[in-house]
């Protein structure tokens, strides 16, 4: 395994490889792309939430009262507007009390550098941990500018989930920060086009959630 990947969990389940496909196909409409959206972020959280920190507390079952363990600690879900935004209900399915940030993005079209245009966290993100969330990573430049960002703000636990990925974005990532790990359910070796996209990818993500743009034939 080449080394920038070692802090990348890329998911090998059937059934979100299964989803990854529908999110590909061009016929894919605009409902169904969220839904599926939804479907992988909330199946891809099992797996980022698993080392949340727990406490105990005491619970009244029906048959007598013990200790039984909760979360210690809200996380803040960061979604970088706009695509982003897609998978937020994923995650607050599995945690209804997650917090979210946002902050906003776009990539110069002709540099491929992220430009900021929004940034709201909650007063106390630093206090726990923060997930960036983007459908995809593909030159990494937004996740990177997510990362330093939420750094500035006094964040030290990040997590960078997306659906698909590049080696370039992770590459870029791991370099700069390789104690962030990434959740990923899709990963390619290839390089990207010259627009800076993921060949095995959905398109424009955001378009895609937010109905803007069809690739259907």
């Amino acid at each position: 395994m080449e080394r920038f990947l070692e802090n990348t969990i890329i998911f090998d389940h059937p059934l979100i490889a299964h989803k990854v496909t529908h999110l590909r196909d061009v016929h894919t409409g605009s409902k169904e792309f969220c839904e599926l959206v939804t479907e992988l972020t909330m199946l891809m959280g099992y797996e980022a939430l698993r080392d949340m920190p727990t406490k105990n507390i005491m619970v009244q079952a029906p048959l007598r009262t013990f200790e039984s363990p909760v979360l210690a600690e809200d996380f803040t879900i960061v979604p970088i507007l706009r695509a982003g935004l897609g998978m937020v209900d994923g995650l607050r399915a599995l945690c209804p009390t997650a917090k979210v940030g946002h902050i906003g993005l776009y990539r110069d079209e002709e540099t491929l550098e992220a430009k900021q245009y929004y940034f709201k966290l909650p007063v106390d993100v630093a206090s726990g941990e923060a997930i960036i969330v983007d459908p995809a990573l593909a030159t990494g430049a937004t996740a990177l500018k997510a990362v330093e960002m939420l750094k500035s703000a006094g964040c030290e636990h990040i997590k960078i989930m997306c659906i698909f990925s590049s080696a370039t974005g992770i590459k870029l990532i791991h370099d700069k920060f390789p104690e962030v790990p990434i959740y990923t359910a899709a990963y390619s070796d290839e390089p990207l086009n010259e627009k800076g996209y993921i060949y095995t990818a959905a398109g424009d993500a955001g378009d895609r959630v937010c109905g803007t743009v069809s690739y259907k034939p």
